[in-house]
């Protein structure tokens, strides 16, 4: 496990553009079909914005249909941490970076094969570096 990423408010305001400051802090979710990653097909990995942790290969992400980017699993699980959001009037999977703190976005169970899992992840809070 890597060592936990904390900042102040401030700090994370001067690192993050506004969008990814109220993904990734303050748990929004930035318009279905606007982020720069949803129809992103490039080999890679996606990286957490705010500390750069590992997070979704470029091999796990399939077009879902629902305007994020969607991938059917994570890179190391130890990597996202679940947690139950109930937030408008629903009950879902919130899914945040175990590193620090940031919103990623949510996990649903109507994903493809192998695992069911459709991670629907906030291009806002993920960064991509192609593969070499």
């Amino acid at each position: 496990m890597t060592a936990k990423v904390q900042k102040t408010d401030a700090e994370w305001r001067a690192q993050l553009d506004t969008m990814e400051y109220q993904v990734t802090r303050h748990a929004a979710t930035e318009r279905a079909f606007t982020g720069k990653f949803w129809d992103h097909h490039e080999a890679g990995i996606y990286t957490c914005v705010c500390c750069n942790t590992p997070l979704f290969a470029s091999d796990t992400k399939f077009d879902s249909g629902c305007g994020w980017p969607s991938y059917f699993k994570a890179l190391d699980p130890a990597n996202v941490r679940e947690i139950v959001d109930k937030s408008h009037g629903m009950i879902r999977t919130e899914i945040v970076c175990n590193v620090c703190d940031a919103h990623l976005g949510h996990v649903f169970p109507d994903g493809p094969p192998p695992t069911g899992l459709r991670y629907c992840i906030n291009s806002a809070s993920l960064r991509f570096d192609p593969a070499t």
